[in-house]
């Protein structure tokens, strides 16, 4: 248990009212950040007071991070126990029941279910936290408790990977906090089944963001060949066969994920219309394209190409460039569906270098729908990184 017995303070002049109001991150140049505030351990518990010494609330520090304080509750007495924790994970799971039948979703996005950094998916009666946040990392162990205690997961894995542990100055080490695992799990899924890799796989081991825009694919690529580009464990080629295409080619970099797609078309029973190519996809667009090859229905879902605003630039032309190379395999009157995972670039950004791409592949092309992340992965209304996810999709006319 920990009790909030540190107190950081607001700057003069900063506006307390947006915290007040819910904006759940403090940054360094707004906190009096003196000699007693720097040496806290990352991961603190803190009350946070204005410049005037009110209380806002009960805040995690680290003072390594530029996000220094990010809000855990407004109420400035509570203790971050496993009963807080088993509170917010109650409401969490009350959330997702009401949307899924079966347990296989994201339990926990982050600030938006009000645990910051906080990423956790369950994998029916398993479940993997992404702790990403040097304060969840202090208190994994009332937070695996109250997991287990309100779900019944009977096996619980720590993810490791990422930028974010990195930028909070955390260690990259996974493992098995609860139980164990004696392979990859099934997870059933728009009428198919995915093979997941909970403990070597990326991230927890299965996209369920993308769960809404491969039923909208899938609708779209019955009777169709689909193209499937950055594919991970055949994401939208299987939801495809399983929801009637004729066809579909998987393509990614990763040899380990390939071998999970091919694992879900066989136990989704689809595996005699379903292929793989284990290479660059930069470089399969292009060979595909001199092959003469065309599809029905492509989709590219490429890893962030713009993870902060540094790499925007870079990121807007690199999502041209896919757009380009995609648009030329589609068939007159096929689809192509484009995604994007990068917060740095917003909707706006992104669809223009879709178009631009495609136009420049001499294509002509309507959108007919823009997808986001499924419910399971909420929106904190304050906060446009949670809303990460964009997927348009392009009817071609020329």
């Amino acid at each position: 248990m920990t009790d909030a017995i540190a107190t950081v303070r607001l700057r003069p002049k900063v506006d307390a009212r947006r915290l007040r109001r819910g904006f759940p991150w403090v940054y360094a140049n707004q906190l009096v950040t003196d000699r007693r505030t720097r040496s806290l351990k990352a991961g603190t518990i803190a009350r946070l007071e204005d410049a005037e010494r009110y209380p806002i609330g009960v805040v995690a520090v680290n003072p390594n991070s530029k996000i220094i304080a990010r809000f855990l509750d407004h109420d400035p007495d509570i203790r971050v126990d496993q009963e807080w924790f088993g509170h917010r994970l109650r409401r969490a799971l009350h959330g997702r029941e009401a949307i899924y039948k079966t347990p296989y979703y994201r339990l926990v996005h982050a600030e938006a279910d009000g645990l910051p950094g906080v990423v956790i998916d369950r994998f029916g009666s398993a479940a993997v936290i992404q702790p990403n946040a040097a304060w969840a990392d202090e208190l994994l162990e009332p937070l695996v408790e109250a997991l287990a205690a309100q779900t019944g997961v009977t096996a619980i894995v720590k993810n490791a990977q990422g930028r974010a542990r990195t930028l909070e100055g955390l260690d990259n080490v996974s493992s098995v906090l609860l139980g164990y695992l004696d392979g990859p799990v099934a997870v059933p899924m728009n009428g198919a089944t995915y093979i997941a890799d909970l403990l070597g796989g990326q991230k927890t081991g299965l996209y369920y963001d993308q769960r809404p825009n491969h039923a909208f694919v899938a609708n779209l690529a019955r009777g169709t060949t689909v193209l499937d580009v950055f594919s991970h464990v055949g994401g939208f080629a299987l939801a495809a066969l399983a929801g009637g295409a004729d066809r579909a080619l998987s393509v990614d970099s990763s040899v380990a994920a390939l071998k999970l797609a091919v694992a879900g078309a066989k136990a989704s029973k689809v595996d005699d219309r379903f292929e793989t190519r284990a290479v660059d996809a930069f470089d399969a667009l292009e060979t595909l394209h001199e092959e003469g090859r065309k599809f029905g229905t492509v989709v590219c879902d490429p890893p962030a190409f713009a993870p902060n605003a540094k790499a925007l630039d870079a990121g807007l032309r690199a999502y041209e460039k896919v757009a380009r190379l995609s648009a030329r395999l589609v068939d007159e009157g096929g689809t192509l569906t484009l995604c994007s995972c990068s917060h740095a670039a917003d909707l706006e950004r992104f669809r223009s270098s879709c178009v631009r791409g495609i136009g420049r592949a001499g294509r002509r092309s309507q959108i007919i729908r823009t997808g986001f992340a499924g419910p399971d992965h909420p929106q904190h209304p304050d906060l446009a990184e949670s809303g990460y996810l964009k997927a348009m999709t392009f009817r071609f006319i020329g």
